[in-house]
């Protein structure tokens, strides 16, 4: 038992007197690296703000999204007047359910006015669906489908909207970082050309050098992937959304004015 305790307080006694290997200074390490790779870390830093700033977006965006989007269906389905919930977009303008509307709905009021006196608008503000003497009717339901698919097609488009500097930022800042870590290993080596010497003394600055343009191309790269997978599968939802809308919004222009 005696000789297992002296073992015991030699070994923390050694412990004690290294360094700890993950305490050291990174900004110094930083700091003492080659040119190139503190322009590699400055292009991976650059990266990494611009994706933070896209996702913490993007979050706003959406969550603001799926809220409008919640309410101007509860909306759309308990008006009887497309004019009440014209009157409605405003205040729900972060849902693209909005824009695919108010495409249908300047359709149907576009082909309503084109269908003479009969079907002329009852006030003068164009963006009203018109109250005719007779019943109105559409000229071309496939002409308000086709607004509608515009109109989504749109939106679509506009939701996606910086996506691919996150699958940009994804896809290359690995590399960008790799590319970091091979010139690092590279002047690793030429030290131990130029000592003569494999002592770990001389390879460990090197190799933790490169090391860390690897683990900040991975910081870039891991949360832009992360949140680029999960905002395409809701841009995906959203889509089904609006396409479920469209065909809502033609079954009642379909009973109501043909």
């Amino acid at each position: 038992m005696d000789t297992r305790a002296t073992f015991v307080l030699a070994l923390q006694a050694q412990d004690v007197g290294m360094p700890f290997a993950g305490s050291g200074d990174l900004i110094r390490l930083i700091a003492e690296t080659t040119p190139i790779n503190q322009a590699v870390l400055a292009i991976l830093v650059v990266f990494s703000v611009a994706s933070w700033a896209i996702i913490l977006q993007k979050l706003w965006s959406f969550r603001a999204s799926a809220r409008d989007t919640s309410r101007f269906l509860d909306v759309f389905r308990r008006s009887t007047k497309f004019s009440e919930v014209q009157a409605a977009c405003p205040s729900l303008a972060a849902t693209p359910l909005v824009g695919v509307f108010q495409a249908g709905y300047a359709e149907l009021t576009a082909q309503f006015r084109a269908g003479g006196p009969a079907n002329s608008p009852s006030s003068s503000n164009p963006s009203q669906p018109p109250a005719a003497a007779g019943r109105p009717t559409l000229k071309s339901l496939d002409g308000v489908d086709r607004a509608l698919i515009r109109a989504a097609t749109n939106e679509i488009a506009k939701l996606e909207r910086r996506m691919t500097f996150l699958a940009t930022t994804a896809s290359v800042t690995p590399f960008i970082g790799l590319f970091g870590t091979v010139v690092g290993i590279m002047i690793a080596f030429q030290r131990i050309g130029a000592t003569g010497s494999t002592n770990l003394a001389v390879v460990a600055p090197g190799i933790s050098e490169a090391l860390v343009a690897t683990a900040a191309g991975l910081f870039a790269a891991i949360p832009a992937l992360v949140f680029y997978n999960d905002f395409t599968h809701r841009v995906k939802e959203l889509s089904a959304t609006m396409d479920d809308f469209a065909l809502e919004f033609l079954n009642i222009a379909e009973r109501n004015f043909t």
